[in-house]
């Protein structure tokens, strides 16, 4: 990465106590939004294997609720005492670190090696503008950025029933909009609308879909896929490199990680408010080399 900025050693360690205070200051470790009763939750959905919080992973292991509470803590650092069972959750700010650093340095590969990438998030609404700053600089990297777009919609499960949305692009960045086609804002949570309002989804369809698309074109594939929910866990399930970002009470973004399917799971709120993520571009587009 010779032809592109790079401080000697990456972030300094006066950077990185920083990024480590505003992590806990805005909420995106320490204590944060998450609620212990949802996480215990859907630790014992995993278990059972309930397809809306599997997001397209299928695991190896038996998984049961015990030994997701012992994967969480060590990954994300949440209490260990299955007696804790209300209140907020705690995500460990140094752990957050770290695992934004191995993040960091495989786009840093991506970049040296211009590696095609594919960027996807079910959170348009909170991590778009990450995502969206992580994409610009790769592509002006050199690494083609994908954008391939399935003709057509696709059937998703919302708490209205099945309805049909899109896969679009903004910035670079994959999102999955209501309705069979056209364009719009970023909506919250699906709605039973057709506008063609970005929505949230855990679905790992998007990503299948998108990778359709681009194999029936004779397209690039993605040598790296970044995202969040199913986006991540689809991509990694599927065999490509994948990283991303999961909150306290997504357990199949770490369990994929455990397996191997995931290279990298980032633990932090994935629900703030947007710009409160800034830093956090800052600090990852440094450490990988690609600052501008």
């Amino acid at each position: 990465m010779s032809d592109r900025p790079c401080p000697l050693g990456g972030p300094s360690a006066r950077l990185r106590e920083e990024l480590r205070g505003r992590l806990e200051a805005s909420g995106l470790a320490g204590a944060v939004s998450a609620r212990r009763e949802k996480s215990l939750l859907r630790y014992r959905m995993f278990a059972d294997r309930d397809p809306r919080v599997l997001l397209g992973l299928e695991p190896e292991g038996e998984w049961t609720p015990a030994e997701l509470l012992r994967l969480m803590a060590e990954k994300c650092g949440v209490s260990a005492d299955p007696g804790c069972a209300t209140g907020r959750e705690t995500i460990d700010p140094d752990r957050t670190l770290a695992a934004l650093d191995r993040f960091a340095d495989r786009l840093g590969r991506a970049a040296e090696r211009r590696e095609p990438v594919l960027f996807g998030t079910g959170h348009p609404g909170n991590l778009l503008p990450f995502y969206r700053g992580l994409a610009a600089a790769l592509s002006a990297a050199g690494c083609p950025v994908l954008t391939p777009v399935r003709r057509g919609h696709i059937d998703l499960p919302t708490r209205f029933g099945v309805r049909p949305h899109h896969v679009g692009h903004t910035g670079r960045v994959a999102v999955v909009r209501s309705g069979p086609g056209g364009t719009g804002g970023t909506r919250g949570p699906e709605s039973p609308g057709g506008g063609g309002g970005e929505v949230h989804t855990h679905s790992p369809l998007p990503v299948r879909a998108v990778l359709d698309a681009a194999a029936g074109t004779g397209g690039l594939l993605p040598e790296l896929v970044v995202g969040d929910h199913g986006w991540v866990c689809g991509a990694g399930q599927l065999g490509l490199d994948a990283v991303g970002l999961a909150d306290a009470d997504d357990p199949a973004v770490f369990v994929a990680e455990e397996e191997g399917r995931v290279l990298v799971a980032v633990p932090l709120d994935d629900g703030v408010r947007a710009p409160y993520y800034r830093p956090l571009t800052r600090y990852v587009l440094n450490r990988a080399c690609l600052s501008r």
